[in-house]
């Protein structure tokens, strides 16, 4: 099938296929804040956000969740306190300037030799730090349309060697329509490597099926996967199998971490969570300073205290296992390495 031809048959999911358990926990997703409390058996209701960025917490991260307390740093990542709704100055809807990046809607090129799709504003859960919350997804439906014209602007570009998978989350897509479209890609010459941002394997580790293994590896493409763990109590035995699945059939490993407030701002902490990675067969890619999206500025760590954790890091674990302390900053043509 041409890159240009209508995908609609080869992408619609088949009636008759069964429902992933991955797919039912994102069915059976806690949107409620006050069910959120009664399962962790907080007693007393923190105060709310006004509700413009939806609660969503899969049961498989709900579990990690200490039951009993309001620090839990995972419980810290999904709670939407009231501390969101307070102006703080140099916090913006679009931090990174994602707009001003679009070669058109839903594609974005801010790097040399790279392309970022957004093939999709589902998300396996809503991270209260995340710098697309105010995304404009609304106006970049994920649909076949805008995926063929995504396509059809990459082929016309030959600098392009690596495309970026991103969104919202692109393991909410199920895997027919994911093979469809990196069957599409592979089509174009001049792309050479396949990379997947992706909390998935993370918060549904039973997204990791044998037909997702099957089309992230089945084609010339090498696979990249850039996970996202920002502590070490969300790396547990099903999320180590998850992704020792992707390990072995191929795929490469990376990790992506936020330096946040409260959750994982101490070298103890940062330790823990690197080491836990490597023993997974993960490297440690970006620690990245808090992206300045409006509603997450009480996630903020100075850069001053970042960079002490950090060095402080560096004298306690060999290199290989010590993140690259990154910020975006828009309009350079790299993340500045702080």
């Amino acid at each position: 099938m041409s890159i240009l031809a209508s995908p609609q048959s080869a992408v619609r999911p088949r009636s008759d296929r069964p429902v992933a358990a991955w797919q039912l926990e994102l069915r059976q997703a806690i949107r409620d804040p006050e069910v959120l409390l009664s399962v962790l058996r907080l007693e007393a209701a923190c105060a709310l956000a006004a509700g413009q960025f939806p609660l969503f917490v899969p049961p498989s991260y709900l579990a990690r969740i200490e039951h009993g307390n309001p620090a839990d740093p995972l419980l810290r990542q999904v709670w939407p306190a009231a501390e969101e709704d307070t102006p703080s100055p140099g916090f913006t809807a679009d931090p990174v300037h994602d707009a001003q990046s679009a070669l058109q809607p839903g594609l974005l090129k801010k790097y040399a030799g790279r392309a970022l799709m957004v093939v999709t504003g589902a998300c396996a859960i809503h991270c209260r730090y995340c710098f697309r919350r105010h995304f404009p997804y609304d106006e970049t439906p994920p649909s076949e349309a805008a995926w063929s014209n995504s396509l059809q602007a990459i082929a016309q570009d030959s600098s392009i060697e690596e495309i970026i998978l991103s969104g919202g989350d692109p393991l909410t897509v199920t895997d027919e329509r994911l093979a469809w479209l990196i069957n599409r890609l592979a089509d174009i010459p001049h792309l050479k490597r396949l990379r997947v941002h992706t909390r998935l394997p993370i918060m549904i580790p039973s997204r990791a099926t044998k037909d997702l293994l099957e089309c992230l590896t089945g084609t010339r493409l090498t696979p990249i996967m850039v996970i996202h763990a920002n502590h070490a109590q969300e790396l547990d035995d099903a999320v180590a199998d998850s992704l020792d699945r992707l390990r072995r059939a191929g795929v490469l490993l990376l990790n992506q971490a936020v330096l946040l407030r409260g959750v994982n701002d101490s070298l103890e902490a940062q330790a823990e969570l690197n080491l836990r990675l490597i023993d997974l067969g993960v490297t440690p890619y970006y620690l990245h300073q808090l992206d300045r999206v409006q509603g997450a500025a009480h996630f903020e760590v100075p850069i001053d205290e970042g960079r002490r954790i950090m060095a402080e890091l560096r004298r306690r674990l060999p290199g290989y296992a010590v993140p690259r302390y990154v910020q975006e900053i828009p309009g350079e043509f790299h993340k500045a390495v702080l």
